[in-house]
């Protein structure tokens, strides 16, 4: 059980490692292969139900350049194992090398109160929030375009923008009157 560090080796040439954290596998097997179809670049994308990674692997185990946690609003053990792996990333991946990603923010049995405790989490990080819908083939695509950009950056493919710079602008924030009844 180790923390899983960003620049403990040395990146791929030519290729964005992205690791997808979700603790159910369907929209994340449908965005892994979407990634891996759409990229301009070489994209391998790792899968986990959470963190830690096991340590039977981690010599062979590329340098991750992203870690999306994906979180499923219609289920609080989706959540649960987000917040509990984030406890096994280096500090130094908040600099720009993990977003969240939010599925069924839509869905009216979501109480609003979990997608305001998701933007506390992120807020907290300083970590970008993605909004994607999983249903449809064009929602999955919409996610993957969103993502891919994140991960060109954080992967260092964008001559002009680092990590850093690029989570200052997408970084979650939280209006002051969050605390308020939630945005009805």
């Amino acid at each position: 059980m180790s923390l899983l560090k960003p620049f403990s080796k040395i990146p791929s040439l030519n290729a964005a490692n992205i690791l997808l954290v979700e603790s159910e596998e369907l929209f994340q097997l449908n965005l892994a292969k979407a990634l891996v179809e759409e990229a301009e670049v070489t994209v391998n994308v790792r899968l986990a139900k959470n963190l830690p990674l096991p340590l039977e692997n981690e010599e062979g185990r590329a340098r991750i350049d992203l870690v999306v946690f994906i979180i499923n609003l219609t289920s609080e053990r989706s959540f649960q194992s987000a917040e509990a792996s984030l406890k096994y990333l280096d500090p130094r991946y908040f600099l720009g090398k993990v977003c969240f990603m939010v599925t069924n923010a839509r869905n009216a049995s979501v109480p609003t109160a979990r997608l305001d405790t998701v933007r506390k989490l992120a807020a907290s990080h300083q970590c970008p929030l993605l909004f994607a819908e999983d249903q449809s083939p064009d929602g999955v695509a919409n996610a993957t375009k969103r993502l891919l950009t994140v991960l060109k950056v954080s992967a260092g493919f964008v001559p002009t923008a680092t990590a850093l710079y690029l989570s200052n602008l997408t970084r979650c924030t939280v209006p002051p009157d969050i605390d308020q009844p939630s945005f009805d």
